[in-house]
């Protein structure tokens, strides 16, 4: 199976001039956005992309990122196979924006390749390995805006006023949330100028949103790309149709865009899994059931419990286990009486919500069968 680094080989010194801007392409530089570009690209200017990658790996190690097994370590190393080729000669990186603030449930960051055929691909970060990042994830199920929402549309549209020609956005996990909400809620002097909007395995927005007049001026313009077995981009409401592909992992390890299957210049189609389709359906129906106090409540309730053990990331909570898992245990003992019965009741419903739609799902195949 062919993934984003055999397509890399293969088709690296293919010039857009000869085969234009594909979906491949996108979730490649969408995957890059995940690298710390800190004193590398500028915030109001550009960098050849052969300088951003010599300067990049000039401060970090290529083995410690072939060890790891997170999505944000390992996407950097797209930009060696990138780098040199011809297909992405010419190619600027600019205008690199990052922030993190833990009292906004902030974690936005954002780059702009501005490439050899006159276009630029806005690409947005997606959920890094912090509390913070996650945190943010859940605030879309409620929030009418999020912080990093907000900065989003900010950021398209300044990207709109230092440059001229076709526009392209996109973003992998919470990065395609956030290109769709930018190039539907940015000035439109700016949208006039999008071509398609990438969402790679990303999640979805309340109904506020989806159904907003903004949100259906740029619906004929996004691509929605999921793998077969998907939960991230599976989760509230989205009226783009979803373009399901394969992927060389199983179960949730899919959400990572560099196990997708490539076939030439597009990924292999597939239908969506019996999983995946378990998932999606119970998802749905569980968030259906909670209003946006709800919501907020156990988004509250869960990440209170995860700060507890002090670590910033998932990753410092994995390295002290067993202090982790003692602090998370003090900390739902001592949660109100009241909190513990909503929680068992948002939980109960979650159950609930999976058993009918495996029910289904089992009545839909002897159906089927008949």
């Amino acid at each position: 199976m062919t993934t984003l680094n055999g397509y890399i080989s293969g088709r690296g010194d293919v010039p857009l001039s000869e085969d234009p801007f594909c979906e491949v392409d996108n979730l490649i530089l969408a995957m890059i956005a995940y690298a710390d570009l800190s004193g590398i690209v500028p915030a109001d200017a550009g960098v050849p992309i052969r300088a951003a990658r010599d300067g990049y790996f000039g401060i970090h190690s290529r083995e410690e990122m072939k060890k790891s097994k997170s999505i944000p370590m390992r996407a950097p190393l797209l930009l060696d196979g990138i780098a040199d080729g011809e297909r992405f000669r010419g190619t600027e990186m600019c205008f690199f924006s990052d922030t993190t603030d833990k009292t906004r449930d902030l974690q936005f960051s954002a780059v702009t390749f501005r490439l050899a055929d006159g276009s630029s691909y806005v690409a947005f970060r997606g959920t890094d390995g912090t509390l913070t990042g996650w945190r943010e994830d859940f605030d879309l199920s409620f929030l009418e805006e999020t912080e990093g929402q907000k900065l989003a549309v900010g950021y398209l549209n300044a990207v709109g006023d230092r440059t001229d020609g076709p526009i392209t956005v996109g973003g992998h996990s919470k990065g395609g949330n956030l290109a769709v909400y930018a190039a539907a809620f940015c000035e439109k002097e700016v949208k006039d100028r999008i071509t398609a909007v990438y969402s790679n395995d990303g999640p979805g927005f309340r109904r506020a949103v989806a159904e907003s007049e903004e949100y259906a001026s740029i619906l004929p313009r996004v691509v929605s790309i999921v793998p077969d077995t998907s939960l991230v981009g599976q989760l509230l409401t989205s009226k783009s149709e979803p373009v399901v592909v394969k992927s060389s992992a199983l179960g949730i390890a899919q959400h990572n865009g560099m196990t997708w299957s490539v076939v030439g210049n597009r990924f292999e189609r597939c239908a969506m899994s019996p999983v995946g389709r378990l998932i999606g359906m119970t998802a749905g129906a569980w968030l259906e059931q909670m209003d946006d106090g709800e919501r907020r409540f156990f988004t509250d309730a869960v990440f209170s419990v995860f700060e507890s053990t002090g670590a910033d990331t998932f990753s410092e909570m994995g390295d002290q286990k067993l202090k982790s898992a003692e602090s998370i245990v003090n900390a739902v003992l001592a949660m109100p009486k009241d909190d513990h019965r909503k929680m068992r009741d948002i939980l109960r419903a979650l159950g609930q919500s999976g058993g009918k739609a495996a029910t289904d799902l089992i009545s839909e195949k002897r159906t089927n069968k008949e």
